[in-house]
């Protein structure tokens, strides 16, 4: 005995087995956040009122550099997972769904390599 109505049988609509893996997702670049964060935020305010030339050599440190680029991975990640959720729960029509779910990843993307070339030229400024 299915408590499925027929409809959603014949269109095949139901769980698709996918949905925790969103939700683990999300928790997962959510608990990344939480240090990398705190990174940054502690980063930018040693740096408030610093010269440029004095952020920059900071940024040239290995470490550095590599804790920025994975904060803003994870940053741009997990706000792509968030706006996905949002669109997929509200945007009504599919065409409009699909389309606003490409834009949401075009615009995560190119902020994320945005932010990562930032970062590359100024650790690998001479």
């Amino acid at each position: 005995m299915s408590i499925r109505t027929p409809l959603s049988r014949v269109r095949g609509l139901g769980s698709a087995k996918s949905g925790t893996d969103t939700w683990w997702l999300e928790r997962m670049t959510g608990l990344a956040n939480l240090p990398l964060n705190l990174f940054l935020v502690i980063f930018l305010v040693m740096h408030v009122g610093a010269a440029r030339a004095e952020v920059i050599a900071s940024i040239r440190n290995p470490l550095v550099a590599g804790l920025l680029i994975l904060s803003f991975i994870a940053i741009a990640w997990h706000m792509r997972l968030g706006m996905r959720a949002i669109i997929e729960d509200y945007a009504q029509a599919h065409a409009t769904r699909v389309v606003l779910l490409l834009l949401n990843t075009i615009f995560t993307v190119v902020v994320a390599l945005a932010a990562i070339l930032a970062i590359l030229k100024m650790s690998l400024a001479s």
